[in-house]
């Protein structure tokens, strides 16, 4: 039986991107790591706060919203970047 991906195999061109695009591509990908892993964090402090500690839903949303002030902080971009 012959390899039905055997006939296209020759069809794909190595490195035929633009650098800038690639460049794009991974800003964007870094941008949405960070933020939603930022987003995770502040879900995952809400949700033990609140049911694995027990301390209630205020404390929980209290540590939540200054875990993600900290890190839009320490996120954002700075002015200096060389990007």
């Amino acid at each position: 039986m012959a390899d039905q991906h055997a006939e296209t195999a020759h069809d794909h061109v190595h490195g035929q991107m633009e650098i800038s695009a690639q460049v794009t591509m991974f800003d964007l990908f870094i941008e949405m790591t960070k933020w939603c892993s930022l987003g995770v964090a502040a879900l995952v402090v809400f949700l033990v706060v609140w049911f694995a500690v027990g301390a209630g839903f205020l404390p929980a949303l209290i540590s939540a919203v200054v875990l993600t002030a900290i890190g839009v902080v320490a996120l954002r971009k700075k002015k200096d970047a060389a990007h």
